[in-house]
């Protein structure tokens, strides 16, 4: 199934988040927090035209932002481009 956002959203694919510490502690999924980063899957025409983000960059979005949806059994979320707080590059 295709989706295509409407308006200034992009559709996000959020990044799983390390399940050990640094000193090797192993964290439980009850402990884990949502990952508040993800790999942005599509973007509206909108979004595309003013060159905010682009697919496949990874970006920082608030705690409470989003809409999550679910397609083909994978779990996504709509953001509306006001919510991303940031690209992250190399």
């Amino acid at each position: 199934m295709k989706f295509k956002p409407l308006g200034e959203r992009i559709l996000v694919e959020r990044l799983e988040e390390e399940s050990k510490t640094t000193s090797g502690i192993i964290i439980p999924d009850s402990a884990k927090e949502k990952p508040l980063m993800g790999k942005v899957i599509a973007i509206s025409k909108q979004v595309a035209d003013d060159k905010l983000v682009k697919e496949g960059e990874v970006v920082v979005f608030g705690k409470y932002s989003g809409s999550e949806i679910k397609l083909d059994k994978a779990e996504y979320i709509v953001l509306e481009i006001k919510d991303v707080l940031g690209v992250l590059s190399k």
